[in-house]
């Protein structure tokens, strides 16, 4: 078996939740893709990310079925254990810097692939809703078969408008092959370029998530990042 690391990503303050992902540290053991992605699919997580260049920060991510040219978890999580001040994705650079115990990406949201963000009225009724069907998840909101379903629901709402803190949950389509998402750092970024504001978000059943606009386009995604194994 290829040697890779376990690291959860957008931990709560406590250490808690936070989302797991997969790092290949030597991606040249592994450089044809039919065998990444057949080891991606074998290790189960969400993301695995293999490293091509340690130090120029060159990063090739999967999903147990698909490559994306760029995601916000794998993002995060490899600049925290690369300790690189970018990462080359093929969506395009991504800036990177590690701030006291958060690690901080900037990415853009037309990297992001489109999905429906849905807000409601409270935090309870985020927090009361079930799963919606896979065939109800996709970004128009119209039923469409499985295999077909892309981007999923963003559900969120307010918890504390001034503040900008939000509680969200995320339903993925055909991507991950979840039901729930417990945290989703592009969904994220797309909800803060929405708002243009700094947002603190929880997710899931306790992950958190920050998140700032910048200049020209960009977007901050900060979590904590702690190594499983």
């Amino acid at each position: 078996m290829t040697d890779y690391d376990v690291v959860r990503v957008f931990c709560a303050p406590n250490g808690g939740y936070g989302k797991e992902l997969g790092v290949v540290r030597e991606g040249s053991v592994l450089p044809d893709r039919d065998d990444r992605q057949a080891l991606a699919a074998k290790l189960g997580f969400s993301k695995t990310v293999f490293v091509d260049d340690p130090e120029r920060g060159i990063i090739d991510i999967c999903t147990p079925t698909l490559r994306p040219p760029f995601a916000g978890h794998p993002c995060v999580g490899a600049a925290w254990l690369l300790d690189v001040p970018e990462l080359v994705t093929p969506a395009g650079v991504v800036g990177a810097r590690l701030d006291g115990e958060f690690s901080w990406i900037e990415a853009r949201a037309e990297w992001v692939p489109p999905r429906t963000l849905r807000q409601y009225a409270s935090a309870a009724e985020v927090d009361d809703l079930p799963v919606p069907p896979r065939g109800e998840r996709n970004e128009t909101g119209v039923p469409v078969p499985p295999d077909e379903v892309r981007g999923g629901i963003y559900a969120w709402a307010w918890e504390d408008e001034p503040a900008g803190r939000v509680r969200a949950r995320a339903f993925p389509g055909r991507d991950d092959g979840v039901d729930e998402d417990e945290a989703t750092g592009a969904a994220a970024l797309l909800l803060t370029e929405l708002l243009g504001r700094a947002l603190n978000i929880t997710q899931g059943a306790g992950s958190q998530i920050l998140t700032a606009p910048q200049p020209y386009g960009w977007v901050e995604i900060g979590g904590r990042v702690l190594l499983e194994r």
